[in-house]
């Protein structure tokens, strides 16, 4: 593992002047994986929005993102660690938390920029209860629509089923039945709100309550970590916040788009690794086994979605 600062020579007054308690009291730790310009973006939209030290963890990234934010953003308060193979999201974020000694510590997706000022709103939010142990912002699309996956409760079985083979969309009529987890349809809340589940897009941490549940699982590759996370949190008695006022762009699945069958893999390798971990023991015998049909059930149907896609794509070039 390399460990390679950039000199201290600023990028634009605007990001590295001190100014606002708020500015040295968080890091940011930032997750890339062949993120191109996206991961610049990301840098320095943190630190416009007052990180005390920005985190980069690269997993073997194959693009020029690194060499692009190295050419862009020169800092000593930007540390960039260099894996030598992709260890996966859950332990590179270890990697970085181990290595920052913040009281606060954001963890930000390499597709997503943070307005200016929300990062002081999830703080606020963050310290305005002793039981509070983690916020997340209002993730939205570039068209400004909010994305699902912000705010949520826990995806149990038996909503992941619902959702997955689409009998959520019935839930106005049979809601205790059809209930989806996902809220983003939900009217917007005025203020911060105590929910059940965030994204690991945008996840403001205090370094106490770490230390009480524990860093992430690293059994999770990429994808269920971060509702890992959340559960641990609860189970813990921390609330997890959402704030509907810190805004937080997210460019979803910029990331991954171009390697589905491998995200899909390990999304459903997750989703399968949460059940067992959480609901193994109240869902016991051919329901269980239930379950782990319907995982990997849906994961075919995905192969076969993007297979399909893919050869389509394909065939139209070659017409082209």
């Amino acid at each position: 593992m390399n460990v390679k600062g950039s000199p201290d020579t600023p990028l634009q007054k605007t990001i590295l002047t001190e100014g606002t308690d708020y500015e040295s009291q968080c890091d940011v730790i930032i997750v890339n994986y062949n993120a191109g310009a996206l991961l610049t973006d990301a840098v320095s939209s943190s630190f416009e929005a007052g990180a005390a030290k920005i985190i980069v963890v690269d997993n073997a990234s194959t693009d020029e993102s690194i060499k692009n934010l190295k050419k862009t953003v020169n800092s000593s308060r930007l540390l960039i660690i260099k894996n030598p193979k992709n260890v996966g999201f859950a332990k590179a974020c270890n990697i970085g938390t181990n290595i920052s000694s913040a009281q606060k510590i954001l963890f930000l997706n390499p597709d997503c920029i943070i307005a200016k000022h929300s990062l002081e709103l999830m703080i606020k939010t963050l310290e305005s209860e002793s039981n509070i142990g983690m916020v997340g912002g209002f993730l939205v699309n570039p068209d400004g629509s909010e994305q699902p996956g912000g705010r949520r409760v826990f995806p149990t079985p038996k909503r992941a089923f619902m959702r997955a083979f689409g009998l959520s969309k019935f839930a106005k009529f049979f809601p205790e039945t059809l209930s989806d987890f996902l809220l983003h349809l939900e009217p917007l809340p005025e203020g911060p709100v105590a929910v059940e589940a965030i994204s690991g897009a945008c996840m403001l941490v205090k370094r106490e309550s770490i230390d009480s549940v524990g860093l992430w699982d690293e059994n999770y590759f990429l994808h269920c970590e971060d509702l890992d996370w959340c559960m641990r949190f609860k189970l813990s008695g921390l609330k997890v916040m959402f704030v509907p006022n810190a805004k937080v762009v997210h460019a979803w699945g910029a990331c991954s788009r171009s390697r589905p069958f491998f995200v899909e893999w390990h999304k459903h390798h997750g989703m399968l690794r949460f059940y067992k971990k959480f609901f193994r023991s109240k869902y016991t015998g051919l329901l269980w086994w239930s379950v782990v049909f319907g995982v990997w059930f849906r994961f075919s149907l995905m192969v076969g979605y993007y297979a399909t896609r893919t050869a389509l794509i394909r065939s139209g070039v070659k017409r082209g």
